[in-house]
């Protein structure tokens, strides 16, 4: 195998009527301390929902020099939607660079006196220079490109504001991506908004990709707020969830000309309409749930049709395979002609730590060496090398098939036999701050099976060496179980992946009762590779 991802508890009995029913049996004798740890906690309510909700939306219309239609709309209408959701809000529309000083410095105060909630929306133009960006007031003259830095907002001043409230949770969406305001006599270097890592506890949202625009709109509303109006409307829904289905739509509505973007560092969950009534749910019932997912992925995975995937991103913005979804939708939405923008990435920009898609064009014959090393005893327990020997649109198969694995390299099927059911374990874009989840199913050349499930986060970016050379590479770290008849497993993993590699640089895996006593602790280092 190319990786080390967790090994599946022995799956000793059998599948089917008798693991249901042993399931049951276990989760009678254990009660909640069997529920998997994330799965408990996402059943815990949100602290963050009896807060007090404050919100500040700008819409700028009326510019001297380059009017807009719509944020004006857009900002009464998002207004309304806040008040209904419980903000207090206060509302700014067309305003000059002294309205909405003085309205970000009250936002900012009672930010800190309330220690709610705070939501910020702006409608209107906005630019970046020199990697910092900047909300333009109705009343800027911009004559030369230093003017910016006197007669606009820069997004930053805001987000060092409202950091020093020490809220809980900040909520950053700006729908100022439109066209260079200023035309052909002050040129912008770079389209729309620079790329920009959100502040702790905060979420940064963009109505298209960093270095990109988006049009104002041919209705009452913009297309990214038309969308999101519509969104926070969806009871229970998590503001994550919100944004991804506003991205899905307006992805699909422009052709794949604007794509929303975020960057967040939330660690807690936020609803508009938060749940009225959350309860544990049984290990039967999160099985139920988790089957019936899975037999939609499995239905709709080799489907050369967009709308399928569209329907379960829908239905699962946030699912167990949602991550492989949105991977098969860009590949047959490509497949039939679509060109869809890209996020504008620049390594040398002070205010990002990037993100980065994964390479997905292999070639038969790269390769890719590995060694296994026990962390306790330090010493090299195998090595072995795996070698593209066939490629599809959807799998990498590896030494004439004996090991076979997505295009991220999740397992499929792996020696002696097992077949893993989809795993998105790897993904195909990281950025610093992002989550997702994965639960897949392992099964034995015997058909007995077992479940894993891990929440994953891109902690950081950093410089890693190993025995092939040392490289700039996302840190992943994940938490979570294997479940089998003899008995729940905790799962502790990082591993390490930059976009130069096509395979994991190096991973730690630790494996132990959930009474604490470790029963492994490995890690998996890349020592050689070859690649076209």
């Amino acid at each position: 195998m190319n990786l080390n991802i967790p090994r599946s508890p022995d799956p000793d009995t059998v599948g089917g009527a008798a693991r249901r029913l042993w399931l049951k049996q276990a989760g009678a004798l254990a009660g909640v301390s069997m529920l998997p740890l994330s799965l408990a906690r996402a059943a815990t309510p949100s602290m963050l929902n009896a807060l007090p909700r404050l919100a500040l939306v700008i819409g700028n219309t009326k510019y001297v020099q380059a009017p807009l239609k719509n944020p004006a709309n857009d900002a009464k209408a998002i207004a309304d939607e806040l008040q209904r959701t419980g903000f207090k809000v206060s509302l700014q529309l067309d305003a000059g660079r002294g309205q909405m000083v003085e309205a970000i410095g009250a936002f900012s105060t009672e930010l800190a006196k309330s220690r709610g909630v705070g939501i910020f929306y702006y409608a209107g133009h906005g630019a970046q220079l020199a990697w910092r960006n900047y909300l333009i007031p109705v009343d800027a003259v911009i004559e030369k490109l230093e003017d910016m830095q006197t007669k606009t907002i820069e997004l930053n001043s805001l987000l060092v504001g409202m950091t020093r409230a020490k809220n809980p949770m900040n909520i950053i969406m700006l729908d100022a991506c439109r066209d260079n305001p200023f035309g052909t006599r002050l040129p912008i270097e770079h389209k729309g908004l620079s790329q920009f890592d959100a502040p702790p506890g905060s979420l940064l949202a963009y109505a298209t990709a960093p270095g990109n625009t988006a049009g104002d709109g041919e209705g009452n509303n913009g297309l990214y707020t038309e969308n999101l109006l519509r969104e926070m409307k969806v009871p229970e829904a998590k503001i994550e969830d919100v944004l991804k289905r506003v991205r899905l739509a307006v992805r699909r509505q422009s052709a794949g000309q604007q794509i929303p973007w975020e960057s967040t560092s939330l660690e807690d969950d936020f609803y508009f309409l938060p749940p009225q009534h959350i309860r544990d749910l049984s290990e039967i019932e999160l099985e139920r749930i988790f089957d019936e997912e899975l037999a939609i992925w499995e239905a709709i995975k080799e489907s050369t049709d967009p709308v399928p995937f569209e329907d379960y991103l829908r239905k699962y913005p946030s699912g167990k395979f949602s991550e492989l979804a949105q991977f098969r939708l860009d590949q047959v939405l490509k497949a039939r002609g679509e060109k869809a923008i890209t996020i504008k990435v620049a390594k040398d920009n002070p205010f990002s730590k990037g993100s980065a898609r994964v390479d997905t064009r292999f070639k038969v014959g790269e390769s890719w060496s590995y060694r296994e090393i026990d962390l306790f005893t330090k010493l090299e327990l195998r090595t072995f090398t795996n070698r593209v020997s066939e490629i599809t649109d959807t799998e990498v198969r590896f030494n004439g098939g004996v090991l076979v694995t997505d295009l991220f390299g999740n397992f499929i099927k792996r020696p002696p036999g097992w077949q893993y059911t989809g795993a998105q374990f790897f993904i195909q874009e990281y950025a610093v701050g992002k989550r997702w989840s994965t639960r897949f199913r392992a099964v034995t050349p015997h058909g007995f099976s077992s479940d894993m499930e891990f929440d994953f986060r891109v902690v950081g970016r950093e410089q890693i060496t190993v025995p092939a050379g040392t490289f700039e590479a996302f840190r992943v770290e994940g938490n979570g179980w294997g479940r089998a008849p003899r008995g729940t497993v905790k799962l502790q993993t990082v591993y390490w992946i930059s976009a130069d590699v096509k395979r994991v640089l190096a991973s730690e895996t630790k494996r132990s009762h959930t009474n604490g006593k470790v029963l492994n602790n490995e890690r998996l280092e890349l020592t050689a590779y070859t690649q076209f």
